[in-house]
């Protein structure tokens, strides 16, 4: 995913294999600024696009989180 021009910490941006800048995932997946206490975004107001396109919980989410757990399971 593409971060937009939205204010988006350094702290939680990665760079993919082509330079891109990606939200930063902690080593179980989750997005480093995904409050593991409340399960809220820290960084709400800033957020990239993409967040901004996906509600939480909807059918979409939902299908993205169910590919990235089976990633994450599939021993390489």
């Amino acid at each position: 995913m593409i971060i937009t021009d939205t204010g988006v910490p350094e702290r939680h941006i990665a760079y993919d294999e082509w330079g891109g800048e990606t939200m930063r995932r902690l080593e179980d997946g989750w997005c480093s600024a995904l409050d593991r206490q409340t399960f809220m975004c820290t960084i709400y107001e800033n957020r990239p696009w993409i967040c901004r396109e996906f509600e939480m919980g909807s059918y979409e989410c939902l299908v993205e989180r169910k590919e990235l757990d089976e990633n994450l399971q599939t021993p390489e």
